[in-house]
């Protein structure tokens, strides 16, 4: 691993400025599933939780660029919650069952945050900011692997289309971007937060192209009996 992060230690500045870009774009992925839900007129088989998951994650992780002080973290997740919450909204409007389909995850993610907050009055300060990049990097990762909860519904109907082609592609780019970051910089942490990101993106981009969605067995036509 050494070498490769020797050798691709000129590239580091590229390297994490595509990464950085790549991020932000990956915000603007949730209009693609906003057009989609136009498109149909209904929310129908269309999660909220990248939208609902997004105002979380990005609420979780400002306050961890609060407690890092750390401005580009703090300027990328405002804007991150605040991309989340108009397509929440958008969600919200199209939705027909408003509580199940919008409201209860909300919820949900909501008194996480909550939790999440109140924890970090209660923890040891020296403690802290481990503890709490820990948590987070966990939830960001159930987030990402979240559509995978229905992997043995996608296999036995060989349809894989509820999976968000656009957020998961650009999933893929972004954890991959910075997993190479992270080799550069050979922060171990990192690293694996990424490379097991990265794994749970590219299974889900490996079912939308095995499950498309057109894999249904053709309908059988019964011969009427004379």
């Amino acid at each position: 691993m050494e070498w490769l992060s020797q050798s691709l230690q000129p590239y580091k500045g590229f390297v994490g400025q595509v990464a950085s870009y790549l991020t932000i774009l990956q915000f603007f992925s949730g209009a693609f599933i906003c057009r989609e839900i136009q498109k149909k007129g209904s929310c129908k088989d269309i999660s909220s939780v990248p939208f609902v998951g997004g105002v979380m994650i990005g609420l979780a992780f400002l306050k961890y660029g609060m407690m890092l002080k750390d401005e580009a973290m703090l300027t990328v997740n405002v804007f991150a919650i605040v991309l989340n919450v108009i397509y929440c909204i958008f969600y919200y409007i199209y939705a027909t069952d408003k509580w199940n389909e919008f409201l209860k995850p909300l919820s949900v993610n909501i008194a996480i945050v909550a939790v999440l907050w109140g924890y970090c009055e209660w923890e040891d300060p020296e403690l802290i900011e481990f503890r709490y990049g820990f948590i987070v990097t966990i939830l960001m990762l159930l987030l990402l692997g979240n559509p995978l909860i229905g992997l043995k519904g996608m296999i036995e109907k060989k349809d894989a289309s509820q999976i968000p082609f656009v957020l998961t592609l650009m999933g893929t780019l972004v954890t991959f971007s910075w997993l190479l970051y992270a080799i550069i910089l050979m922060n171990n942490f990192m690293l694996v937060q990424n490379v097991i990101g990265f794994i749970l993106c590219g299974v889900q981009l490996a079912l939308i192209f095995i499950y498309p969605g057109q894999g249904k067995p053709p309908p059988i036509n019964k011969k009427k009996k004379n």
